[in-house]
């Protein structure tokens, strides 16, 4: 890609990825719907608090790097909004779904991915999801990290907004010989060379 969204840009483009096919008879959205939409409580991470500069400025950044439209005309009375992504891309629904996500909700494991995708697109099982994201991947729009300690599966992230940086887990400290460890060591070796010599005094008056 020879574009990079930022912050805002991730979160309008995704609020209309996800109305065009969730709520299509209210898309395209007029610029108060979408900042309701970027700012609502429900299937988004983080909530935010948009105001309608920020949006604008957002949408002007999309229009710019061909992933967003605006509409005007005599019979429209208020300019909408609508996005271009998919197109410009050729992108699929079950694609579409899981970008959408990815751009709303921030990294998730296939699992949650299937869990969440309902209104967008129904996946028939994880695998489906799976074929997908590695069709995403080729396509370089997102990427697998690595599994957290005590996970069961990895997560996904979108790269429309740049590579995702991920800390490296730390490695376990090795365990060294602490002195009350050292000492116990030494008494049980004591006690182990004091046994044998009772048994063998033991075996002298036998």
């Amino acid at each position: 890609m020879d574009w990079q969204l930022e912050a805002a840009e991730v979160r309008v483009l995704g609020a209309l990825m996800e109305k065009e096919v969730a709520t299509p008879e209210y898309y395209p959205l007029s610029l108060n719907a979408l900042m309701n939409a970027c700012n609502q409580k429900s299937n988004r991470d983080p909530v935010v608090s948009f105001d309608e500069e920020t949006v604008e400025q957002a949408l002007e950044g999309l229009r710019y790097k061909g992933l967003a439209t605006r509409i005007t005309g005599r019979d429209v009375r208020v300019p909408k909004h609508g996005q271009s992504f998919t197109e410009k891309y050729n992108m699929g629904r079950r694609e579409a779904a899981l970008i959408c996500l990815l751009l709303l909700r921030g990294p998730q494991t296939p699992g949650e991915l299937r869990s969440r995708s309902d209104r967008l697109y129904t996946f028939d099982d994880l695998d489906a999801v799976e074929s997908t994201l590695t069709r995403l991947a080729e396509m370089e729009f997102v990427k697998r990290l690595p599994r957290q300690p005590g996970s069961r599966e990895s997560r996904w992230a979108q790269l429309l907004a740049g590579d995702v940086a991920v800390a490296e887990e730390p490695a376990a400290p090795m365990e060294r010989a602490t002195p009350d460890r050292e000492r116990i060591a030494a008494l049980e070796s004591e006690v182990a060379e004091l046994k044998r010599q009772f048994e063998e005094f033991r075996r002298n008056f036998e």
